[in-house]
């Protein structure tokens, strides 16, 4: 199986991706931050994953929006603390 550490998207799907940004932001702020009418007039999940499954370009922008206010991006602290050396 094809590893993906390096995509932060790997096994998320359209429809977690739709619901998270909906739970986190609601439909109005989504429709001011990509503007489609399937965010806009009587929205919702079903109406809105048919959608962006058919138009490529709304789905990268939905799929940014995501990235840029649900998933944290920061490196993991590791734990490793750099010991102190006095002369």
């Amino acid at each position: 199986m094809n590893q993906q550490a390096n995509n932060p998207l790997h096994g998320i799907t359209l429809e977690q991706i739709v619901v998270k940004l909906e739970q986190t932001l609601g439909w109005k702020v989504m429709a001011e931050q990509v503007d489609i009418r399937c965010f806009k007039s009587d929205p919702s999940v079903k109406s809105s994953l048919k959608f962006l499954r058919k138009t490529p370009w709304a789905r990268a922008k939905v799929e940014q929006l995501y990235l840029d206010n649900c998933v944290d991006t920061k490196p993991q602290a590791s734990g490793f603390v750099w010991p102190s050396i006095k002369k």
